[in-house]
């Protein structure tokens, strides 16, 4: 793929991002569902909304959301506060029990009628509580691969992620707050039906099997956090490219929600290294990036 990149980003990145086969774009809600016909065209559309919220379009139309967090979010743009402004929405992917991913998984899951997956072991605590009711939750295991839309569908396999999942829930009957188990953190790989993968890291520091995965899957793109603190850092983060998983695109996410999370899109870049075959794509929150 061979495509322009068009994106206002700071000078330090504009060199590096000139003729990436991606293409950035600024996107309006998606207030109604988009026609089928319209989309279905062997692209693949990835919308960031800030932290490591993503909407992910297929190039046969279904639309994947990952670990949706948009009302109390500090980088989600204003229209998407609103939760019907994702627009249409078809599975949903939760990578653990924290906040900053799950807080809007519900909401949007009874919205839809979206089953929403978790890998980890989170689900039983979901259905237990009496947060979503068991139709819609569907669980898996890490190395597992599901196909919700059938053979001919999106594939999703679940990876191992180094980081933690405690499942924060108030409780109704007491109006006081209380902690659950929120199953292990997982990523996942998405493959679309033109058989571009992504991998979405969800929250992870490093480790050495990220190499593995990288060998065994071969994502086109990753999706990785930088912000440090409870992640990789932009440092471990290019390791982890570099060296490691070495894909196509990388896009970083999980950074400057807060203060601790100061890990920046131009040290990520710079720490990986003008060598790099890997193009780095740095969408604003609210833009897509279609491939």
């Amino acid at each position: 793929m061979k495509r322009f990149v068009s994106l206002l980003l700071a000078t330090a990145f504009a060199a590096g991002l000139a003729g990436c086969a991606g293409t950035v774009t600024q996107a309006p809600p998606a207030l109604q569902p988009t026609a089928p016909g319209s989309i279905a065209s062997g692209k693949a559309e990835v919308l960031w909304l800030g932290q490591s919220t993503m909407r992910i379009t297929t190039p046969g139309g279904k639309v994947i959301v990952v670990d949706p967090w948009l009302i109390t979010n500090p980088k989600t743009p204003p229209p998407y506060k609103q939760l019907n402004a994702v627009g249409k929405v078809d599975l949903i992917l939760v990578t653990h029990a924290h906040a900053d991913h799950f807080a809007d998984a519900p909401a949007l899951a009874r919205m839809h009628n979206a089953p929403l997956y978790n890998a980890g072991g989170m689900g039983q605590s979901i259905v237990t509580l009496g947060i979503l009711p068991a139709a819609l939750v569907q669980r898996f295991g890490k190395g597992g691969t599901v196909a919700p839309f059938g053979a001919t569908g999106p594939k999703i396999t679940a990876v191992h992620a180094e980081h933690a999942s405690e499942l924060a829930w108030k409780n109704p009957a007491t109006d006081k707050d209380e902690t659950h188990y929120g199953g292990e953190p997982v990523g996942y790989i998405i493959e679309l039906e033109n058989g571009f993968k992504i991998w979405h890291m969800g929250d992870t520091g490093l480790f050495g099997d990220m190499r593995l995965i990288g060998e065994t899957y071969k994502p086109d793109l990753v999706l990785i956090p930088i912000g440090g603190h409870f992640t990789m850092g932009p440092q471990d983060a290019a390791t982890a490219v570099r060296d490691m998983i070495k894909p196509k695109y990388a896009i970083p996410m999980h950074y400057g929600t807060s203060p601790l999370l100061r890990g920046t899109p131009a040290e990520f870049s710079s720490a990986l290294g003008a060598a790099s075959a890997t193009r780095v794509l740095v969408p604003e929150p609210g833009q897509k990036v279609d491939f």
